[in-house]
């Protein structure tokens, strides 16, 4: 029955939360980061978007979303939210290359070359596994703390979270090549 309530908390919040994502980055769903034509002031606001987006007030959300569905004592509160406030402070660096990455898309997506998509492709797959291996990372850290179960839980979770702005933040760019 503990399973079957988080499970429906964690829908619940994954609900609420895709909404609001929207509405943190103030666009519609078609729109993208840069589009040929676009004017450069929205470029950079939808830049901005993007950042505050893997930054601010989500983070807060997804935390809360996490504590959750974790739904710890407080014994094992103590233990675990301090190994991820180092989690996601090392995820906020790695974030930082993804902005990084978005914003140089952003600005070459006009006069893209086979070499610049290239190059912009293994930053974004380098990322991606950069990601997997701290998730790997703190995962043995979690399982260390409170054991295997707790530990594939706050994985699931994250990884369900970290999914949902991904899908956010991807569908808003532009395919290369496409009007």
């Amino acid at each position: 029955m503990k399973k079957q309530k988080a499970a429906w908390i964690l829908a619940l919040a994954l609900t609420v939360l895709v909404p609001g994502l929207r509405a943190q980055d103030n666009t519609q769903p078609t729109q993208s980061v840069k589009q040929p034509g676009s004017s450069p002031d929205s470029s950079a606001q939808n830049i901005r978007a993007y950042t505050e987006l893997l930054r601010s007030d989500v983070r807060q959300q997804k935390a809360e979303m996490v504590g959750e569905v974790m739904q710890f004592s407080a014994a094992d509160a103590a233990k675990f939210w301090p190994i991820y406030s180092e989690y996601d402070a090392q995820l906020s660096k790695l974030n930082d290359l993804r902005v990084a990455n978005i914003q140089e898309y952003a600005s070459t997506y006009d006069q893209m070359t086979d070499e610049k998509a290239d190059e912009l492709i293994q930053k974004a797959l380098s990322f991606r596994k950069q990601r997997s291996e701290l998730l790997a990372k703190y995962y043995e850290r979690v399982k260390e703390a409170l054991g295997g179960i707790e530990a594939a839980r706050f994985i699931q979770v994250e990884d369900q979270l970290l999914l949902i702005i991904d899908l956010q933040i991807d569908s808003s760019l532009p395919i290369i090549g496409q009007s």
